[in-house]
């Protein structure tokens, strides 16, 4: 049975924990690392967190299977387009969040996650190694080969 358009109250518990725990983790990464008082970041953090209340929203209502960081990442590019309503206010404000620190609490879910389902990884056992280093080898030479290219067109090799 799909569930697909219908949030309950659980989900939506489960969900605000999970957003506010990270919005804290960013916020007091980003003033350890960086310096940046978290009351400057609030405002910034508080739309980003609305970005992510919005992507899932649209995940959970919405009949597409399109996952809701790709929803989110989507919002986040026409808020910020140049021209956009509010646009030049969304910028000022979440560009005071760094990227940098988002991605701890993130490593931090996925890590669970990931150990969450570890008798599924252990059937997997060599092919997901294998898959693992091509992945790797093939990101870390396309990406070379990227950069070799743009810096050849620059001039700078």
């Amino acid at each position: 049975m799909d569930n697909r358009g219908v949030i309950s109250a659980h989900m939506i518990n489960d969900y605000s924990k999970m957003i506010i725990l990270s919005a804290i983790l960013v916020l007091l990464g980003q003033w350890i690392g960086k310096g940046t008082s978290p009351f400057e970041a609030l405002p910034g953090m508080v739309l980003v967190m609305l970005l992510v209340v919005m992507g899932v929203a649209l995940k959970e209502l919405l009949p597409l299977k399109f996952p809701a960081f790709a929803w989110v990442t989507l919002l986040g590019l026409l808020f910020s387009l140049p021209g956009f309503p509010g646009s030049e206010v969304f910028m000022r404000l979440t560009n005071k969040v760094d990227f940098l620190s988002t991605t701890t609490p993130i490593l931090a879910f996925a890590g669970i996650s990931v150990g969450n389902k570890i008798d599924v990884l252990k059937k997997l056992s060599w092919k997901l190694v294998l898959i693992a280093l091509v992945v790797f080898t093939s990101t870390y030479f396309g990406s070379a080969l990227i950069s070799q290219l743009i810096l050849s067109l620059q001039g700078k090799i």
